[in-house]
């Protein structure tokens, strides 16, 4: 895949204040690459310096091999999606989405088919005369996506764009985003603190924490492999128990903890002796008898959460420290109750370890 967007060694300086330090980033021509982040972390100060609307304070950013040193958000090759959206409300679907090509002194009429052409794509033909007020916000994000789309941008630029809408508006829009950028072949670079819309999404994923990419990777990767302590509880639950690693055995990890020996898959290079903690998700968890896991970990129930497909287990280990197991629906009738001790289980490949410090 040819790149599309590289960011080499970017630094963005607010004064004393470092928002963004020595981001280096390469982004395929036509992927769908999403930065997920806390609030602050610099995600969306990135997202400017690629618009243009900021000059990094050091290092570079190339669009499809170019330069972008000195040159104006309305010179680059990009279109950006703003949380508001931003519509003209006086204005009809048609000319909102075809403002941009006015600008550029395209003729009306071209103006008028390009909009049609770009509200079929949408699933809106019928709906150009329009005002914006007269639709729902779904429909008003996908007016906001087609504009953006009218100037036939290399990269588009979406900075939590569905950060206003309900969840069930959300995750149908999920679906209508990827499917559009697929259908455009348009880079898209997405901007969410959301790690559900991050996953379902996208291609590759970038994991910002204050000013620096802590990790890039496919969701599954993120998700199954972080290398971070941080990737590790951001992305997803996890239950983190600390240690001290006994033995490393090829990809296979001991570790000595308040609960007892545990194994898990090395995440980095560890030796014997080194502070560590083994990571599993709550899926990985399973409610278990003597002897039925690799792995065994004793806590008191404190109560089950339901959430539909499945219900979250709540419980505490001897240590206090919390501990959460999902189970699925249709186990929850034999799931132990609240105030039992229970043991909980999992398989050493479920769980990894990763080095403290």
């Amino acid at each position: 895949m040819s790149r599309s967007v590289g960011l080499e060694n970017i630094t963005m300086q607010f004064g004393d204040s470092v928002a963004v330090r020595d981001v280096n980033l390469a982004i395929g021509s036509g992927e769908f690459f999403s930065i997920l982040g806390p609030s602050g972390c610099g995600k969306t100060t990135l997202l400017r310096m690629v618009a243009g609307f900021l000059e990094p304070t050091r290092g570079r950013v190339l669009i499809g091999g170019r330069d972008m040193a000195g040159l104006a958000a309305d010179r680059r090759p990009t279109a950006m999606i703003f949380q508001s959206l931003a519509l003209f409300p006086l204005m009809p679907v048609w000319e909102n989405i075809a403002f941009g090509l006015e600008a550029r002194g395209v003729p009306k009429a071209e103006r008028r088919r390009r909009a049609e052409e770009l509200l079929a794509l949408i699933a809106l033909s019928g709906y150009g005369d329009r005002l914006p007020g007269a639709l729902s916000g779904g429909q008003r994000q996908r007016v906001a996506i087609a504009r953006a789309l009218a100037v036939e941008p290399q990269v588009l630029l979406l900075d939590e764009p569905l950060s206003a809408l309900d969840l069930k508006l959300r995750q149908h829009m999920r679906a209508e985003l990827r499917a559009l950028q697929k259908q455009t072949g348009v880079t898209f670079i997405y901007i969410t603190h959301d790690q559900s819309e991050a996953l379902a999404m996208s291609d590759r994923v970038a994991v910002m924490k204050e000013g620096l990419v802590e990790q890039v990777g496919t969701p599954r990767a993120l998700y199954d492999d972080p290398h971070t302590h941080f990737v590790a509880r951001f992305v997803g639950e996890n239950n983190a128990i600390p240690g001290l690693v006994a033995a490393v055995c090829g990809d296979t990890v001991a570790v000595d903890t308040n609960a007892g020996r545990l194994t898990g898959r090395a995440g980095a290079r560890l030796a014997a002796g080194q502070p560590a903690t083994l990571f599993v998700r709550p899926e990985g968890l399973r409610v278990a008898g003597d002897g039925e896991a690799e792995n065994r970990l004793d806590a008191i129930v404190e109560a089950i959460d339901f959430e539909g497909a499945f219900g979250m287990l709540r419980a505490r280990r001897g240590d206090g420290e919390r501990l959460l197991a999902a189970i699925p629906n249709t186990g929850l009738g034999q799931a132990p109750a609240a105030g039992a001790v229970a043991g909980f289980g999992f398989a050493a490949r479920d769980a990894v370890v990763l080095a403290d410090g």
